[in-house]
C-alpha cells in the first residue's frame, strides 16, 4: 500500500539522518512532495532503492557505480 512517510520516517527506512534526506530531494534524486511538511510516498522509496542499488552516494552531485572489490 502506498503511504506518505515524514522525512524522519523516510530517513529511518532509508538508514540515513533526516538532513541526508533533505539533500537526496534537493538534489533530485528522491521526490519528495510537500503538504504541510515535506513527504516522501511508499512508492518513491522503493524506486528510489531499486533504481539506485549499486550506487555511491558519497557526492550527491556526482552519483557513480559502486566499483566492485577484487576477490583476495
Amino acid at each position: 500500500m502506498n503511504q506518505l512517510h515524514t522525512v524522519t520516517e523516510a530517513s529511518k527506512i532509508l538508514g540515513v539522518n533526516r538532513n541526508a534526506v533533505y539533500a537526496l530531494i534537493r538534489y533530485g534524486h528522491l521526490q519528495g512532495l510537500k503538504l504541510g511538511s515535506m513527504k516522501v510516498s511508499t512508492f518513491e522509496l522503493d524506486d528510489f532503492m531499486k533504481r539506485n542499488a549499486g550506487k555511491d552516494f558519497s557526492d550527491l552531485s556526482n552519483v557513480k557505480d559502486l566499483e566492485k572489490e577484487e576477490a583476495k
